[in-house]
């Protein structure tokens, strides 16, 4: 089967195009740096030739809420488009659990308007709500991090492995358009700061990690169950303790 991943050389991409190749597919990647532009449309015409489905696993650069989303919108309108001329017959769009339940999130906001434009669309569609991943704490610890101090929300997440979401996005991939996926997610809940504690340990790394909802970039509208899985849930099975030896 002939698959496209957007986002092909970033973290999710790069292992779905990965697990894609494994099970014996022919992968198409689509991202600026395989000369494929999204907001622009440049190369999809041609990079979509004989394509059956496509993931979109792509993420945009930060910004303004209104930035955030005016560029999540140009690159899925333009991605939708070049898909019905092509005739692509399935679009899997990669989400994020707990979008339509935080306002004033830049990011949070485009993946909603993602939502929208890929249910509105012409291409029969998944979309695949994933938790936030193992590698997510140390990441914001990344962003955030000044004379070595980290300022970072106490958030109660059920973390998920990146391979894992990979796995379930080539699954869905090769099956039929199914509307809204189960809810994915790890098979435990955890305490961002504590996760990202443990993965700069493990990675050797010093920062002083200062929890706090101010001053951060998670506010107290995501608190509490905000961003863990709802009732219709798939359990991936790679725990944080076994991606965090992974790291070490």
């Amino acid at each position: 089967m002939r698959i496209a991943v957007a986002g092909a050389t970033g973290n999710i991409g790069t292992l779905t195009v990965a697990a894609l190749e494994r099970a014996g597919h022919d992968v198409v990647g689509i991202s600026r740096k395989q000369g494929v532009d999204l907001v622009t449309g440049d190369g999809l015409d041609e990079s979509l030739a004989g394509v059956e489905a496509v993931v979109d696993a792509s993420n945009g650069p930060a910004g303004s809420l209104e930035e955030t989303v005016a560029w999540f919108g140009k690159a899925t309108e333009n991605l939708l488009a070049a898909e019905e001329r092509a005739g692509v017959r399935h679009h899997v769009l990669l989400s994020i659990v707990g979008v339509h339940r935080t306002e004033g999130n830049a990011h949070y906001a485009g993946k909603r308007e993602q939502e929208r434009l890929v249910e509105a669309g012409g291409v029969p569609w998944t979309i695949v709500p994933a938790t936030q991943f193992h590698d997510f704490p140390a990441m914001v610890a990344g962003w955030v991090t000044q004379d070595g101090v980290a300022p970072i929300a106490p958030l109660l997440l059920q973390p998920i492995a990146p391979a894992d979401v990979a796995a379930v996005l080539a699954m869905v991939a090769v099956g039929q358009p199914a509307g809204r996926f189960a809810d994915v997610a790890g098979p435990e809940k955890q305490d961002m700061v504590d996760m990202a504690r443990r993965t700069l340990e493990a990675r050797g790394q010093s920062v002083k990690l200062e929890p706090t909802w101010d001053g951060g970039l998670f506010g107290l509208a995501m608190a509490g169950n905000t961003l863990l899985p709802g009732e219709r849930v798939h359990i991936a099975p790679t725990t944080f303790d076994e991606w965090l030896e992974q790291q070490r």
